[in-house]
């Protein structure tokens, strides 16, 4: 049996929105769900303790980073992730293929894998397929990611086909040196860029593994929002229904809004966090930049709609104070709303899919919040 399990709830009448649930080791995952980014075994600014509290049931964390720093043998020592980090839920962990490929002229590719300069300190490694697995696994994730070639935007489609071709050749080296599918789950990345051919043959040769779930990768590289839409309206199709669907690396309402219409089960996105250390809050009726002087002597809420804690305790005028003056509890208190947002967000979307409103739900939110 398979680690996770994948059970389908509610679909909506009108698109492919669709209600889920997800089965882990470390618990129950309601879908659509937006998973926070824990980089390095932290989400930034925030304790576990208070994601918990907000009600986030899985965070995600990166192999490249946690391989660097502090090394997979010091957690696999401390009792893998869940026990290092005091997480006592779901964690997906990506592969590493994202950071090492985003490195540029510090990385070179080959068959066997990607050697690469640590960014921080330069020294020379080789992470392969089997390596990715070797340090997942010693974080001990409840579900993790093949590792894959992500092509840049634009690619010419001779580029894109050869690498997702060698993408499939690793997903398979991935499920060959998996030690136990009963204790983590691993799932394959479709890739192909904007070629809809393409995007069509790399879903068919990862279905063909029969695994417990699928991300689509290649997308939020750069490419208008109006070509990712096209590419998810075709890509999701390819993927099974009875398998949970992911959509790497997407996190602005807009987008996690026509995610779920084309039928994506989960995202994640370094935004909420990344946006909140620069001042900036995602609200029920738009971004809102705390550095503006208009909120010197605005003492409301930064959302008199939200119930975050930031919310119900905290001005504009003290959040922007706060930011002006370099305080660390800027960044907590903001990330801590905008994190609390996109959580809520999900939930109101999952109410909305098993209520048959999905498109209504849609349409008045982003009438009041806009286009990121």
């Amino acid at each position: 049996m398979p680690a996770i399990t994948f059970q389908r709830i509610k679909e909506d009448e009108k698109t492919r929105a669709r209600r889920g649930r997800i089965i882990t080791p470390h618990g129950i995952i309601e879908t659509p769900v937006f998973m926070p980014v824990g980089t390095a075994a932290t989400v930034k600014a925030m304790k576990p303790e208070e994601l918990k509290k907000m009600g986030s049931p899985i965070i995600l964390s990166n192999t490249y980073h946690l391989y660097l720093r502090p090394g997979h043998e010091i957690i696999r020592e401390a009792g893998g992730l869940h026990a290092f980090m005091n997480w006592d839920r779901a964690i997906l962990t990506d592969s590493g293929g994202f950071q090492v490929f985003s490195l540029g002229a510090m990385r070179k590719i080959s068959e066997e894998g990607v050697t690469f300069q640590s960014h921080l300190d330069g020294s020379t490694h080789l992470l392969t397929p089997e390596k990715s697995i070797e340090i997942q696994e010693a974080l001990g994730s409840d579900i993790m990611m093949a590792f894959d070639e992500c092509a840049p935007y634009p690619a010419d489609r001779e580029y894109v086909k050869n690498s997702l071709e060698r993408t499939t050749r690793w997903l398979k080296r991935c499920v060959d040196y998996q030690t136990s599918q009963e204790k983590q789950s691993l799932f394959g990345i479709m890739q192909g860029g904007m070629y809809g051919d393409l995007r069509k043959e790399s879903a068919r040769q990862i279905v063909e593994m029969d695994l417990p779930g699928y991300a689509i990768g290649g997308l939020s590289v750069g490419e208008p929002k109006a070509m990712m839409y096209e590419v998810l309206d075709s890509s999701t199709e390819l993927l099974p229904k009875d398998k949970p669907r992911y959509l790497m690396g997407v996190g602005s309402p807009d987008c996690l809004l026509e995610g779920v219409e084309r039928g994506i089960d989960m995202f994640d996105c370094v935004l909420p966090t990344r946006i909140a250390r620069h001042g900036m809050a995602m609200t029920s009726t738009g971004k809102v930049n705390i550095k503006n002087q208009q909120y010197q002597r605005d003492f409301g809420p930064l959302d008199p709609n939200c119930t975050c804690e930031t919310c119900q305790n905290y001005s504009k005028a003290y959040l922007r104070h706060l930011f002006k003056s370099g305080e660390i509890l800027s960044s907590m208190l903001m990330s801590q709303h905008n994190l609390f947002f996109l959580l809520n967000l999900m939930e109101n979307i999952r109410k909305s899919i098993e209520e048959n409103r999905f498109l209504e739900y849609k349409k008045t939110f982003l009438e009041r919040y806009g286009e990121y």
